[in-house]
Formats: C-alpha cells, structure tokens, sequence
C-alpha cells in the first residue's frame, strides 16, 4: 500500500513539472530503501558513470554541436549542396533532408534543426514552387532526421547505457555507427522518392549548375568540409578512440569559429559553454539516477518479471517487434530522446536479447522509433517547434506532417523486419 502512494506521488510530481531526474532518484532511493540496499549505492553509480570512457565524447560532441548552431555554417552548408543538386527535379528536396539530417547529427537536437534551419527552408520551398502545406510537412519532417548518424548523441548514449547493464553480448560503439548509415539513407531516399512524386505534377524550379557557384561554396566550406573526413577516418582507421576524435572535433571547430570565422565572439563562446554544459549536466543526472533505478529493477527481478509476461502473450520475435513499435512511438511522442534512453532502454533490452534481437539492431529500431514520435500527435515535439516557429496552428501541422510520418513509418517496418539493413557491415 505504502509503495502504491509513493509511486502516485511520484507520478504526480512529474505531471506537476518536477525535474525528471529527482523523480527517477527518488524512485531509486526508495527502491533500495525497501530492499534494505545501502543508500550508497547512488554514490557508486555516478563512480561507475565517471569512469566511463565512452563518456567523454558527450560533452566533447555536444560543445561541438552548439558552436556549430551559433555560427552560420548551415547556410555554407545549404548553399553548397543548392549549389551541387539544385538542377535536379526535386534537388531542393533532396537536399534539405542531406541537410537536416546532418545537422540533427552534428547539434544531436531535432529542434534545433527546425529553428535554425527552418528560416532558410522554408521560404526556399514556397519560392522554389511547393505548395505551402507541403513546405511546412517537409520541414517538419526533417528536423526527426539524423538521430542515426555519427556523431548524434542518442546513438552514443545508447551505447553507454547499453554497455553499463553488464550484458553477455557485446558490441562496439562503431557497430552503432555503421550500423545506422544505411537506414538512415533509407529513410532521405524514401522521404525523397515521395516528394518528388507527389509534386510532380507542380511546375518546380530548379537552379541551374554552375561551376563558379559550386566552387565558391565549396571555398566557403573549406575549413568544414575536412570535419567529417577527420572524424570518420580518425575512428573507423583506429587512429583515435571515440572520446579522442570528439576532443579533436571540438578542438577543430572552436578554433575554426571563433579564429578563422571569427563568427563567435568570447561572450558569445562563454554563453555557448554554459548552454552545452547545461545539457550535459541534465543527461548525467538523469542517466545515473536512472542507471541506480535500473539496478532496483533489476533486484526486483522487474526485467525477469516483464519478460514472462511478455511470453505469455507474445510467442514470437515478430509478434514483440509488432508490440515494441507501438510501445516506442508512444514513448517518443511523450518523452524526449534522452529521457527516454535512460528510463526505457534498461527494460527492454534484456527481454529483447531473449527473443534473439541483436542489440545493435535494437538500439536503431529504438532511435527510429524516436524520430517518428517527434511527428506522432498529439504530443510529438517537432509539431510543437515547427508550430512555434512558423507560427501555424497546430492541426495544420498535424495534417501537413502525417504523410511524411507514414512514410517514415514504412522504411521503420523495413528495418525492424529486415535487420540486415543495420548488420550487413557487422555480421555480413
């Protein structure tokens, strides 16, 4: 009864707005309390998260991704893909989903991608000759892609929630990398193919190639151009672990932005410091308190537990995936990535490596699902953000998103159904 009123009180707490991560603490401090468990044990988790090696990427990447927000490299970068397929029918489109789902990436945040992108594209859709309603989907759509592309944060934090449960199976955090790049291809080659149909019938300009143009651009993305190429090359040769390369990105785009570019200023530098930061401390205190909530589960047998119930109504790898999609796009349409992450992924795992998953297979099946619940109504993030941003009422957005949602919903059935599409480069 005692545990009932607690659980109720929690959950009230969190509908009243309390932070989340006081919320899962309390729940973990309460779990050990009742299991007897020294309440040390809170201490040890943020120990065992410190040492983690992999850890050091995140504020690294995340310190990255807001210098990179703050200065005006989307727009080189819009520029130089324009420049590259904007001759193409339906090259606009193209190149606003390379562009986003790059920039989701690099920043980690699909809002960020809406705000900062949003401005440029937009206005180039209507004037390009998309209808306004498509423009606003398009958008919208865009700002979920890139959650499955090195070096998003989700995938790294994935790896590190993944890697503490102390599992049997092993992997790497580059199998997570390589493993996302084709559905991530995927999903722009099929959001591409369905924007270029539907709007066929449209009369859509297009830019014509110019080499001067190509060339300037690519002038003008000299210093960026070189970032992937070091971060990509630096971790899949073997030259630096995951955390070294996030150093040297970090390194690379802070001299780049506030010496070369000279686009961000030291109050500037100081602000974005302070905002990344901020972010990162929020994920730690939400990760360790969620990784001691994990370890009450698990002495609770709570994994265990839903893993029997879960046989007896499901007798199939097939008939838990079909319930693991419907349960994931209902969680990324209520909670953030990250929340998400720490609070979800330690439950389901062990159930899904008893039904043969891999974990890798199961670590893009959950980010997927997260994009599409950015653009689930009624709560899905994006459609807020994309609301706000361009100031539409929320129903129009609800029906301008629903087609792009659909067909992000296809190429996600194909890749919880057809796991060579995460493990061909891994177990080929």
């Amino acid at each position: 009864m005692i545990t009932v009123l607690v659980v109720s009180a929690l959950v009230l707490l969190a509908l009243l707005g309390a932070p989340l991560f006081s919320i899962i603490a309390a729940g973990a401090l309460y779990g050990f309390y009742v299991a007897d468990i020294d309440l040390m044990v809170m201490g040890i988790e943020l120990y065992r998260i410190a040492e983690t090696p992999l850890l050091m990427a995140l504020p690294l990447f995340t310190f990255s991704g807001y210098l990179l927000s703050e200065s005006n490299t989307s727009q080189r970068m819009l520029n130089l893909i324009q420049s590259m397929v904007g001759w193409l029918p339906g090259g606009l489109v193209i190149l606003a989903f390379i562009v986003c789902a790059l920039f989701t990436a690099i920043t980690g945040a699909s809002g960020v991608t809406i705000v900062a992108l949003g401005a440029l594209l937009y206005p180039a859709f209507k004037q390009a000759g998309y209808t306004e309603k498509f423009s606003l989907g398009m958008v919208t759509a865009s700002g979920s892609l890139g959650l499955l592309i090195v070096p998003s944060l989700p995938l790294i934090l994935y790896g590190i929630i993944a890697q503490q449960m102390d599992l049997d199976f092993h992997f790497s955090l580059n199998d997570l990398f390589i493993a996302g790049l084709l559905p991530s291809a995927l999903m722009i080659i099929a959001l591409s193919i369905y924007a270029i149909i539907k709007n066929r019938a449209f009369e859509i300009k297009t830019v014509p190639f110019n080499v001067k143009v190509f060339l300037c651009a690519i002038w003008a993305m000299r210093w960026e151009i070189p970032m992937p190429v070091l971060l990509l090359s630096g971790i899949y040769s073997g030259l630096f672990a995951i955390s070294e390369a996030a150093a040297v990105i970090a390194l690379y785009v802070l001299i780049i932005e506030t010496l070369v570019y000279k686009e961000v200023s030291l109050s500037k530098l100081m602000l974005v410091v302070r905002d990344s930061m901020s972010m990162v401390g929020s994920i730690l205190l939400i990760l360790s308190a969620s990784l001691a909530l994990t370890n009450v589960f698990i002495d609770a047998e709570v994994p265990s537990r839903l893993f029997e119930v879960v046989k007896e109504n499901v007798d199939s790898k097939i008939g838990f995936l079909i319930l693991l999609n419907i349960f994931l796009l209902f969680v990324g349409a209520i909670l953030d990535i990250f929340s998400a992450l720490v609070i979800i992924v330690p439950l389901i795992l062990p159930v899904a490596l008893s039904f043969g998953i891999h974990p890798v297979h199961l670590g893009i099946i959950f980010l997927a699902n997260m994009q599409i619940g950015y653009l689930t109504p009624p709560v899905g993030i994006n459609l807020f953000i994309s609301s706000f941003r361009f100031r539409k009422p929320i129903a129009e957005v609800y029906s301008a998103s629903l087609p792009f949602m659909l067909v992000l919903i296809i190429v996600l059935i194909l890749i919880t159904y057809i796991p060579q599409l995460s493990l061909y480069f891994i177990i080929p």
